[in-house]
C-alpha cells in the first residue's frame, strides 16, 4: 500500500491507494489514524459499553421497564445498534474519500448544513457522556468515603470536583486516542474488577435476601414517561456517537476491519454488561440503586476495590468520549510533534483543562445520573446513530437499493424520530421533576 502526499500543497490531504488502486482521500488532522488493529478498536468499543455506565442501567433501564421490558428491550437494542453501527460503518470511505469525523461524513452526504448540525449533535452528545463519566466518578468515591466513615461532611460535589482534576490530569498525558494502547488493558482489568465484584455480590445478596418486588411503581401517567426514557438509555449504552472518529484509527481495509470490531463489541463485549443488569435486578429488584455498588453488601476490602475501579475506569473511558473534540481543538490550531513540547503542553493544560472544568461544573450542579442518560440518548444518540445512519446510507445508495430497502429506511427514519421527540420530553419531564426535588449541587 502507497501512501503518497502533494508536495507542492502542503495542506493537501493524504491519499491511501489500496490493493483495488482506488485513490482513498484523508482529511488533514493533528492526530493519529490507520495505526491500530481491529482488536484494539474492538477494545475501545468494548471499554466504551462496559463502562461503570453499567451500574447504573439495573435501576436506569430495567427498574421502569420490568423484567419483560427490559430483557426484550437490552436484546432488541443490541441487534439493531449492531445494524445502525453496520451502516455508518460501510460510509466510512464513501464517495472514495475517508470520513474520519462524523460531521465529514454527514457534510460530505448532505452539504455545509448538515456538516454544522451533525458537529452541535455529536458534540452536545459527548459532552453529556462526559458529564455522566465525572458524576460516576464522583460517586465511586463518596462510596468509598462512606465505607470508612458514618459523617455526611464530605458531599457529592466535593467528591466530583476531585474526580474531574484527576480527569483533567489524565487528557493532559494522553495526547490522542491511539496513545491509550496500554490503557486500554488498564481499563479492560478495571471493568472487570467491578463487574465482577457486582455480580458475585449481587448474586450472594440474591440468593440470601427476602423475595424481591418487581413491579413498576408510579402512576398511569408516570409509567409512561418513565419507559419512554428508559428506551433512551437502552439504545445509550450501545451507542458511541463517535463511530468514524474510532474508525480512523483502524488499519486498512478500514471496513472490513472495522466490523470484525463491531462483531466483537456485541458478541463477547456485551456479555459483561448483561450480566450486571440483569443479575443486578434480580437480586434487588425496584430498589435497585442507579449505582448499583450502593445497594451490594459484602467485604470493605470487595467494595472498595470495586469503586476505586469504577473511578479510574471511568477516567480512561472520559478520555475515549472526550477525544473528538481535543482532535478538533489540536487540528484547528495546529497542535502536532512531541507531546512534551511546551507549546503542545501548556496547550492542553489551558484547553483542555478548560473543557473538563465546564464538565465538572455541570455535573456537580446537575448530578442526575439516569436523566443525562436518558436526555443524552434521547437528543443524540436517536438522531446520530439511528436516525442519520439510516438517512444517509439511504441517500448514498439512492441507485442500488430497491424499493423494499428504500421503505425500509424510510421506516427506520420515522420510527426513531418519533422516538427521539417523545423521549426528549420525557427526559426533560425527568429533570423538571428531580429538579424540584433536588436543589442545585445536590447531594444525591
Amino acid at each position: 500500500m502507497d501512501i503518497q502526499k502533494d508536495d507542492t500543497d502542503p495542506r493537501s490531504p493524504l491519499k491511501i491507494y489500496n490493493e483495488e488502486q482506488l485513490a482513498i482521500e484523508i482529511p488533514e488532522t493533528a492526530h493519529k489514524i490507520s495505526s491500530d488493529s481491529w482488536f484494539q478498536v474492538g477494545f475501545v468499543l468494548t471499554t466504551g459499553i462496559n463502562s461503570a455506565y453499567v451500574l447504573g442501567y439495573s435501576g436506569a433501564v430495567m427498574v421502569p421497564l420490568g423484567w419483560v421490558g427490559g430483557v426484550v428491550g437490552l436484546i432488541l437494542a443490541t441487534f439493531i445498534s449492531l445494524y445502525a453501527n453496520t451502516l455508518i460503518t460501510k460510509l466510512h470511505e464513501f464517495g472514495g474519500k475517508r470520513h474520519i469525523r462524523y460531521r465529514d461524513l454527514a457534510g460530505f452526504v448532505y452539504g455545509s448544513s448538515a456538516y454544522s448540525l451533525t458537529w452541535v449533535l455529536q458534540y452536545v452528545n459527548l459532552f453529556m457522556i462526559n458529564v455522566g463519566y465525572i458524576i460516576l466518578s464522583g460517586q465511586a468515591l463518596k462510596a468509598i468515603y462512606k465505607t470508612f466513615t458514618d459523617d455526611n461532611a464530605m458531599k457529592l460535589p466535593y467528591f466530583i470536583v476531585i474526580a474531574g482534576f484527576t480527569c483533567g490530569l489524565f487528557a493532559i498525558c494522553i495526547p490522542h486516542l491511539s496513545a491509550l494502547r496500554i490503557w486500554l488493558g488498564f481499563s479492560t482489568f478495571l471493568s472487570l474488577v467491578y463487574i465482577v465484584t457486582a455480580v458475585s455480590l449481587s448474586l450472594r445478596d440474591g440468593i440470601s435476601v427476602p423475595p424481591r418486588d418487581y413491579s413498576i411503581s408510579g402512576t398511569h401517567t408516570s409509567k409512561i414517561f418513565t419507559t419512554i426514557g428508559a428506551s433512551a438509555s437502552l439504545v445509550f449504552a450501545f451507542n458511541t456517537g463517535m463511530l468514524p472518529e474510532i474508525q480512523a484509527t483502524v488499519r486498512p481495509p478500514v471496513v472490513s476491519n472495522m466490523m470484525k470490531a463491531l462483531y466483537f463489541q456485541f458478541s463477547l463485549g456485551v456479555l459483561p454488561l448483561y450480566a450486571v443488569v440483569f443479575i443486578g435486578y434480580w437480586a434487588y429488584g425496584n430498589s435497585a440503586s442507579s449505582y448499583l455498588l450502593d445497594s451490594v453488601n459484602g467485604p470493605v476490602w470487595l467494595k472498595t476495590s470495586a469503586n476505586v475501579s469504577a473511578f479510574l475506569q471511568s477516567v480512561i473511558a472520559l478520555h475515549i468520549f472526550a477525544s473528538p473534540m481535543y482532535e478538533y481543538l489540536d487540528t484547528a490550531y495546529g497542535i502536532k510533534g512531541s507531546a512534551i513540547k511546551f507549546r503542545n503542553l501548556s496547550f492542553r493544560i489551558m484547553v483542555r483543562g478548560g473543557y473538563i472544568v465546564i464538565t465538572t461544573f455541570v455535573s456537580a450542579a446537575l448530578p442526575f445520573l439516569g436523566d443525562f442518560m436518558s436526555l443524552t440518548g434521547a437528543i443524540s444518540t436517536f438522531p446520530l446513530t439511528f436516525i442519520l445512519a439510516n438517512h444517509m446510507y439511504l441517500v448514498a445508495n439512492k441507485h442500488k437499493l430497491n424499493s423494499l430497502h428504500k421503505s425500509w429506511h424510510w421506516l427506520n427514519v420515522c420510527f426513531f424520530g418519533l422516538m427521539a421527540v417523545a423521549a426528549t420530553v420525557a427526559a426533560l419531564r425527568l429533570i423538571v421533576v428531580h429538579s424540584k426535588t433536588y436543589h442545585i449541587f445536590a447531594d444525591m
